[in-house]
């Protein structure tokens, strides 16, 4: 039995969104699809996949020469005007169109602040720092559009098209009778839903280590983890990363149900892009389009949608039970471009920071200690203002902050632990709490928000049921010695007994015609050079590998690797989120610059499937 299941007729063929340039417009095509053929009731839906257009396209120097304040522009090609409004570094982009009936805005003189613009048919104002209309006020918000950065630093403004498809086919919320839907905070990011007869489960992570072995869980799962998933009618994976798509955890779940239903999206790279390699017994893996209702049966429906930031990998999801939703943005930059559902029941996201490699794994320059800790206390309190306003903005009646819950146990990541300091769930919630009336929800493994009860009254004392008394909260000790074996199995493979595996490896992997000059370091656990492993360098630009770095200008980069992780991604084509957001790696750069275009190729569009080592190996013989 075929492990993949396409939400379209036979007659169709699913196709990963492209660009495709049409009268000067660059889409991403639309097409006709069916919903998902319901696995609990009979017959089909048709609709149509969200899809997003891109409006306008900004070169790096243009977006660099954006003025702080509003900035008008057209696209000359099709005539269609903007307005764009720059702070910092954030852009809110919206079409130059009033609402009212249509008229075009130009600035305003009598607005000293500079954030509104005027409309030349009725004196209509809009904010456009807030994208509200002041004149008259209290009347509209502006329709805005999704702001992207390109591979290159341009600017792409993206127009989703449905903008809300969650308000298709609206549903009035129903009564929920109590204990009708009730929440399970397991670990991490995975949730376990039961919504009616039927049980849902978010991104199971709930053995074994992510990102090859950086990352571990914080809390300890419930003993009886794998009955629950096991008992579930469908499961969620948001995406590709392995604190969301474990592997591991999937292995023990198909020794008992190989067959359960698992949903993604359908991302530009399969989220079960390695299930083959990884020997795991899947069979009913379900790639269902964005922006269109999954109906599971008469009162249960779920949504994916895309990231607006990172579209070819990361989702996010509305379950609507009887009228009520639950939103879960996962990991999402942006979900749905920003656009999001307001006043849902329950809102659930991310909150942690350090999920990145930067900076604790880089030195020299100005990297250093204290450096690192500023930057750190910085990024974690922008990121909780940021969580928080979101909250406020988008008003939901209860608030969850989760899949942030892991550590670096490893004792050779003792620096990375101690260095990467993450944000406390109740520090946001505190926050959340000072500017606004949404009721916060702090997980703790195996504790249960009945939803009926909370929406019902907040203070009710059995809404929140907590784990029993004496419940093993936190991990203790971590079971590192099976995944260290599997990964150390790669150190003696055959391939690296011949050094023309460099080429080998890089002329597969793809990239080139980019002036970098990366030096690549196979270290032991303290990132020193490994005895009788390789050192080399590998020159993109033409993707040689000379003795000596070239006399041209060029920039530079030093990459030190365990060697354990390096040959297990080497070996088995895996990409290098491994090393970087598993702190596998110390890093050097000349100049200080991120080479956004070498690591969205290593870390996002390596090929699908692994080299063929059999076939290198016969010709070395």
């Amino acid at each position: 039995m075929n492990a993949f299941h396409s939400p379209i007729s036979s007659k169709q063929k699913v196709s990963r969104r492209r660009w495709a340039v049409i009268l000067g417009v660059t889409v991403r095509p639309v097409r006709s699809c069916f919903v998902l053929f319901d696995p609990f009731l009979p017959g089909m839906e048709q609709s149509i996949e969200q899809t997003t257009e891109v409006l306008l396209c900004l070169s790096p120097g243009e977006a660099a020469d954006l003025k702080e304040g509003i900035n008008f522009l057209r696209n000359k090609k099709t005539g269609k005007d903007f307005i764009l409004y720059k702070n910092k570094n954030r852009v809110r982009a919206c079409k130059n169109v009033c609402k009212h009936q249509g008229g075009l805005f130009i600035k305003d003189i009598e607005d000293l602040d500079g954030r509104s613009v005027r409309c030349t048919k009725h004196n209509w104002r809009l904010d456009v720092s807030t994208m509200k209309y002041v004149n008259p006020p209290g009347s509209f918000c502006q329709d805005e559009l999704v702001v992207e950065m390109d591979e290159e630093n341009g600017l792409l403004l993206l127009e989703l098209n449905p903008p809300n498809p969650w308000d298709s086919e609206p549903r009035s919320p129903e009564h929920l009778a109590f204990g009708e839907v009730q929440i399970t905070y397991l670990t991490h990011a995975c949730m376990d839903l039961k919504l009616g007869d039927k049980r849902m489960v978010f991104d199971p992570w709930l053995t074994g280590p992510a990102f090859a072995r950086g990352w571990w869980l914080l809390h300890e799962p419930p003993s009886d983890w794998l009955e629950r998933l096991c008992q579930a009618d469908l499961i969620y994976i948001s995406h590709m990363h392995s604190d969301h798509l474990s592997y591991p955890t999937l292995k023990e779940l198909a020794g008992r149900r190989p067959d359960i239903p698992i949903y993604v999206g359908n991302t530009e790279r399969p989220v079960f892009w390695n299930l083959n390699q990884s020997g795991v017994q899947l069979t009913n893996i379900n790639i269902v389009p964005f922006g269109i209702w999954q109906q599971v049966d008469k009162n249960l429906r779920f949504m994916i949608l895309m990231d607006g930031v990172h579209p070819e990998m990361d989702t996010c999801i509305i379950v609507e039970y009887k009228g009520h939703k639950i939103l879960n943005t996962v990991d999402c930059t942006r979900p749905n471009g920003g656009r999001l559902p307001e006043k849902v029941a329950l809102m659930m996201s991310d909150f942690a920071g350090g999920a990145s490699g930067f900076p604790m794994t880089f030195s020299g320059g100005k990297f250093t200690e204290e450096w690192k800790a500023q930057f750190i206390k910085a990024e974690r309190k922008k990121l909780l203002n940021y969580k928080a306003r979101l909250v406020k903005d988008l008003q939901p009646r209860i608030y969850c902050p989760f899949a942030g819950y892991f550590v670096e146990s490893h004792p050779s990541d003792k620096y990375i632990k101690e260095t990467n300091i993450k944000n406390d769930p109740n520090e946001l919630n505190n926050l959340i709490k000072k500017n606004s009336d949404v009721v916060t929800w702090t997980p703790r493994p195996g504790a249960t928000l009945d939803l009926s009860r909370m929406l019902k009254d907040p203070t009710d004392s059995k809404g929140i049921i907590e784990p029993p008394e004496g419940t093993k909260i936190y991990k203790d000790s971590w079971d590192f010695e099976p995944y260290l074996n599997i990964l150390n199995a790669a150190v003696g493979d055959e391939i690296f007994l011949h050094s023309s595996w460099i080429k080998e490896y890089f002329t597969w992997a793809g990239f080139k015609d980019y002036n970098l000059v990366v030096r690549m370091i196979e270290t032991d656990e303290d990132f020193s050079p490994f005895p009788g492993g390789y050192d080399y360098l590998v020159d993109f630009l033409d993707l040689s590998f000379p003795k000596e770095r070239p006399s041209r200008e060029h920039p530079y980069e030093e990459i030190r690797s365990r060697v354990d992780v390096i040959r297990h991604v080497v070996k088995n084509g895996l990409l290098w989120d491994d090393l970087y957001i598993g702190f596998q790696t110390r890093l050097q750069r000349s100049p200080d610059i991120y080479h956004h275009l070498f690591w969205n190729h290593f870390q996002i569009k390596l090929p699908l499937t692994p080299p063929n080592w059999r076939s290198f190996l016969m010709h070395c013989g």
